[in-house]
């Protein structure tokens, strides 16, 4: 199939014919003929484009809760996207046949599409809303763009579900386009990120206060690996900076690990580490954590931080149960955080 790359936005020219990509903050310096780290955005003679503008690698139409988002929309349907390529190279990666071959110059799978058609396949299935997601929307922040702003006038929303390591000028795009967020915050030390992930924590903290002051409705997964971000310190810390610095009503959701891609190493998270995760989440001021990969499991319902009560009950992705009254808790009468918590 023939993949036609179209010009990038967020870049500029340097001397001879180099640019630099602005899209994230990795802030890759590109000579003519390369791509940047993510492996989708070739500089050609003096000019960034983007290899995955209008191809799609990936789409299915999800429950919310597959996000995960547990307080928006809750039992809407949303439109799922994402092309190859991704900014980060994670050692655990569970989309690696998506994320990582473009890094190494192999074939971009994809079909073409269009905005009009990626909206139009949205309401053709009743969704809610589109999420861009997969590999990293940040790779293919053009395609994100010209479909939100499409979406929005549809009347849909617009979700990303992101490693969180946008640039300033990035995310300034998305503002006033993007409904909701869950971003990975995957460890809480830089030692974590530089060698798990090659990338770095601080650009990621930034973004989550920002992506909080901008008034998108914010949730947060970190995926609990065994021996390198399980300890209760880290955990700890994590924790408080939900707390203190995104709000205590912020969701947190503590996910399972299992082997996959360059990490088969260690054994898959022990259950009982994701409930001692969540009983520190919840020591710390947190009113919604959430245990994920564990189907079945208690940690998947919300529970009235006033009375205790389950508010949400759920079984993997689906709701089974849902106690709300108008957006608040039928029993005592406090409100759940999120967003039309009432159409569950």
């Amino acid at each position: 199939m023939m993949h036609t790359s179209k010009q990038a936005i967020l870049w500029k020219p340097l001397k001879e014919q180099k640019v630099q990509c602005l899209a994230c903050c990795q802030f890759c310096l590109i000579e003519d003929g390369g791509r940047g780290f993510c492996g989708v955005r070739q500089n050609t003679r003096g000019e960034l484009f983007t290899l995955v503008g209008d191809n799609v690698a990936a789409m299915n139409v999800d429950p919310v809760e597959k996000k995960p988002l547990f307080h928006f929309m809750p039992g809407s349907m949303t439109l799922s996207l994402g092309t190859m390529g991704c900014n980060f190279s994670c050692s655990f990666c569970q989309n690696y046949t998506l994320s990582q071959p473009p890094k190494e110059h192999q074939f971009r799978q994809g079909q073409p599409v269009t905005p009009e058609q990626l909206v139009s396949t949205a309401r053709e299935y009743r969704a809610g809303s589109i999420s861009y997601t997969y590999s990293e929307p940040t790779v293919f922040i053009e395609l994100v763009l010209e479909t939100a702003r499409l979406a929005r006038e549809n009347k849909l929303k617009n979700i990303i579900v992101s490693n969180g390591f946008q640039s300033p000028d990035c995310l300034k795009e998305m503002d006033g386009l993007i409904d909701a967020a869950n971003i990975d915050l995957k460890a809480y030390t830089e030692d974590f990120y530089q060698n798990q992930c090659k990338s770095r924590l601080k650009p990621v903290l930034d973004n989550l206060v920002k992506i909080r002051e901008m008034g998108w409705w914010l949730e947060v997964t970190t995926l609990i690996i065994p021996g390198l971000n399980d300890s209760t310190r880290e955990l700890k810390d994590m924790a408080g900076f939900i707390k203190n610095n995104l709000g205590a009503h912020t969701p947190w959701h503590i996910s399972r690990f299992h082997p996959t891609f360059n990490l088969t190493d260690r054994q898959s998270t022990p259950v009982e580490t994701i409930e001692e995760a969540w009983h520190t989440g919840k020591e710390a001021g947190l009113e919604y954590v959430y245990t994920g990969n564990i189907p079945g499991h208690d940690g998947e319902n919300t529970t009235c931080p006033g009375c205790g009560e389950i508010v949400v009950s759920r079984l993997g992705f689906q709701l089974r149960s849902v106690n709300l009254d108008k957006g608040a808790c039928a029993g005592c009468g406090r409100k759940i955080a999120g967003y039309k918590m009432s159409r569950a």
